[in-house]
């Protein structure tokens, strides 16, 4: 992979809204606090209003509400826009700039609403305009109108590994020159079906909780940002996944050791550098104890510090500790955490190799950050980010 500039953040999440809201959250080890197994981004109807006007609005989701706010919040904060325009000192406008997004189960609320009225009233008085919303890519295609982005639009379904496949998908599309600037990220609402999916299999908990947002990111050629002035917050310069059916068909949810080295090895490689040289790794851990020990496990075999050496071990910052489980947007709330890491302001939340949650600092300085994503179903993915070059 080429080196890929992040230029931009927009981001609606549980620890607040906006760039300086999450990396401050992120500096000072904030964590959201649960309801009932679950966090929501807080106030955030009237953040909607506030940034998106009160107009055409009453149609829509709470996931395509999230997604546009961060949408647009990442165009205005690489200064792609502004004041809700075109920047002319940019030099572009909607036909250089496309969307590529993750969800996990993005038009699950919708499906629910319209199957109740249906079944327990009667199917004429389902209304009209929600039924777009039972399509997996209408808060992609409805950002994309909002925004005026006319270059690419892509939604990308792979449940926790979405946000980072995503990245991906973008740098193929920046690469064939589709796009001179791509907003990539990920976007995951409560609802209560997804809410009472997750109760009945067990699995919420004080330590594993439901979260939702949207996180997007500005993501350039270097070569684009350099051009155009753009401040670069953080360098993408390595990707890799990998998939390990289980040994039975009859698994459904197979957390994959195997898979998750394999990504990470793909990413080191990709980004042609050695274990040692990562200094953070940002992990996909949610307090789910197999999948967090898979994960853990994959990783740290690929860094090569699956040892008995505690103090040679990489540190470990776990983002939806603090967040929840994310879903489709847990790797693009992940990207988010590596580029406060890199910026000197992350503490976050830890993971230590026996997999006990733990307030945990990262005292050294991180140039190089890995990020890490385990999927319900064998799947992992893995992101070599690094801190812009000076």
């Amino acid at each position: 992979m080429k080196p890929r500039a992040i230029t931009g953040i927009g981001v609606a999440s549980p620890l607040g809204t906006g760039r300086q809201a999450f990396l401050e959250a992120m500096a000072a080890s904030a964590r959201a606090t649960p309801q009932g197994g679950r966090a929501m981004v807080p106030g955030f109807e009237a953040a909607t209003l506030a940034h998106l006007g009160d107009k055409g609005l009453r149609s829509l989701d709470r996931l395509t509400k999230l997604l546009l706010v961060a949408t647009r919040l990442a165009l205005h904060d690489a200064k792609l826009k502004t004041d809700g325009a075109w920047s002319a000192a940019a030099g572009v406008s909607g036909e250089h700039v496309g969307l590529v997004c993750s969800n996990a189960y993005g038009s699950l609320e919708a499906i629910t609403e319209l199957d109740r009225v249906a079944i327990l009233e009667d199917a004429r008085y389902i209304n009209p305009s929600r039924f777009p919303l039972t399509v997996a890519n209408s808060a992609a295609g409805y950002a994309s109108i909002w925004e005026d982005l006319r270059a690419v639009n892509v939604s990308v379904s792979d449940g926790n590994c979405g946000g980072l496949d995503a990245v991906a998908c973008a740098d193929a599309l920046l690469e064939h020159d589709r796009a001179k600037a791509i907003v990539v990220g990920g976007v995951e609402a409560m609802s209560e079906a997804l809410y009472l999916a997750f109760q009945k299999i067990g699995v919420l908990s004080e330590a594993a909780f439901l979260g939702e947002g949207a996180a997007m990111v500005a993501l350039e050629t270097a070569e684009g940002a350099h051009a155009r002035g753009a401040e670069v917050l953080a360098e993408v310069t390595g990707y890799g996944t990998a998939f390990y059916a289980p040994e039975r068909e009859s698994s459904l949810v197979f957390p994959s050791a195997e898979a998750a080295e394999h990504a990470v090895r793909g990413a080191l490689a990709d980004a042609g550098i050695l274990a040692g040289e990562i200094d953070l790794v940002v992990s996909g851990a949610a307090g789910v104890r197999a999948f967090d020990e898979a994960e853990h496990l994959g990783a740290a075999r690929a860094l090569g510090q699956d040892g008995p050496h505690e103090h040679q071990r990489v540190p470990v910052l776990a983002p939806k500790l603090a967040l929840g489980e994310t879903l489709g947007a847990g790797g693009a709330m992940g990207i988010l955490t590596a580029i406060a890491a890199l910026q000197g302001g992350a503490r976050g939340y830890g993971v230590r190799g026996d997999v006990r949650t733990v307030r945990s600092s990262v005292r050294t300085e991180a140039r190089t950050v890995l990020v890490t994503s385990l999927g319900y179903y064998g799947n992992a993915s893995a992101l070599v980010m690094r801190a812009p070059s000076r």
